[in-house]
């Protein structure tokens, strides 16, 4: 039984490589393996990535929500959700 849902999945695959070079996973099943091996996130809104980074301690002064949206490990699902991979 997988721990993410496949459009989280394939969003991540889809996206991965803005982190990772080469891609760490070809499968939905090797997706789900490496997501819950580095414990990655996800959030309902753009509101909750936020509040993620602030628990996190991340210093946001000076960024505004698009470019923490557009951040690198930060992968829009297209349903609202949000996958917060940490590298």
């Amino acid at each position: 039984m997988r721990n993410y849902d496949d459009e989280v999945l394939n969003a991540f695959l889809e996206n991965q490589s803005r982190l990772f070079s080469p891609d760490v996973a070809e499968t939905l099943d090797e997706a789900d393996d490496f997501l819950s091996e580095v414990m990655a996130v996800v959030v309902d809104s753009a509101e909750e990535v936020i509040a993620y980074f602030e628990e996190e301690g991340v210093d946001l002064e000076g960024l505004s929500g698009t470019e923490l949206l557009d951040a690198d490990e930060v992968f829009a699902v297209g349903d609202g959700r949000y996958l917060i991979v940490e590298s």
